[in-house]
């Protein structure tokens, strides 16, 4: 009977065989480079399959590689407008000084505060009554905040915290019609009082009379009474004087150096001066508790 699969070679020598052929092509390759084309056509097949392969990690890797790009402009665009801010706050002086100067004042440390401590704070709102000119900032007690501590920018005074707040605190501004600032001229050192108008652009000058020395384009800087306000910080600048025979006093407007509509970052400023009140009043209340005791 006649099998149905005949009976090929061995398995010796069919490894015999493919030996062979193996070390003849490996010779006739690297002696004759005879598989040179077909080498070129397989890995231009193959390379399609390795880009694919390798795209979505392209992809993840690029993506990653911006949004960490992208968070760090962010904070190192942060950072450099603190920067700016802290550096443009301490120009503003720099008028008053030379006036200072010009005139050779002697009494040392009459003109600034020396010394003192500044807080960057970010407006949160502002309010929306036509009435009101407040803003809500992110800084409140736990940072310090006190009622009635001055706030500036990069262009000079903005107004006083009016209320205090664990995490937030409510600004006053200058231009708010129930708010006053001592003020003083650049030119001539004439003390008078600023007060608000309810109008982002105008404040007006109170009780002026017609034969003060006040001239339009003269700059406004605060004059340092009340204790409030340091000295020498830019104000507003005069910009109209008029008088009617009619009035007692003359009506003179300036218009101020901050732009209120436009205001994001703010400064609080703490005064050496009050630092050193704040210490004695401690100093005090802490004395009579230890002579008076603790009630039963």
């Amino acid at each position: 009977m006649k099998p149905i699969f005949g009976r090929g070679p061995s398995l010796q020598l069919r490894l015999f065989f493919a030996l062979l052929i193996s070390v003849s092509l490996i010779l006739a390759d690297s002696r004759l480079n005879a598989f040179a084309n077909l080498r070129h056509l397989l890995n231009s097949v193959v390379a399609p399959l390795q880009y694919m392969s390798n795209f979505p990690r392209n992809i993840l890797d690029n993506l990653s590689s911006q949004l960490t790009s992208h968070q760090q402009l962010l904070l190192n665009n942060l950072k450099l407008k603190e920067e700016v801010l802290m550096l443009k706050s301490e120009q503003l002086l720099l008028t008053h000084i030379k006036q200072e100067n010009q005139r050779l004042r002697r009494l040392l440390g009459s003109s600034f505060v020396r010394g003192e401590r500044k807080v960057v704070a970010k407006v949160m709102s502002v309010d929306s009554d036509p009435y009101k000119q407040q803003v809500m900032i992110d800084k409140g007690r736990t940072h310090g905040v006190y009622e009635g501590q001055p706030v500036i920018n990069e262009h000079g005074i903005v107004g006083q915290i009016s209320y205090v707040g664990s995490h937030n605190s409510r600004v006053l501004l200058i231009t708010d019609p129930t708010h006053g600032i001592p003020v003083k001229v650049v030119r001539n050192d004439v003390r008078v009082i600023a007060g608000g108008r309810g109008q982002n652009d105008n404040i007006q000058l109170e009780n002026i009379p017609s034969s003060a020395d006040i001239e339009p384009g003269d700059m406004l800087v605060t004059s340092g009474l009340g204790g409030v306000f340091p000295e020498g910080y830019p104000v507003a600048q005069v910009s109209a004087f008029s008088f009617d025979n009619r009035r007692p006093f003359a009506q003179v407007d300036a218009k101020p150096e901050v732009q209120f509509d436009r205001l994001r970052y703010l400064l609080l400023v703490w005064s050496t001066n009050v630092d050193r009140a704040r210490a004695v009043v401690d100093v005090d209340l802490n004395a009579a508790g230890d002579v008076q005791g603790t009630p039963k």
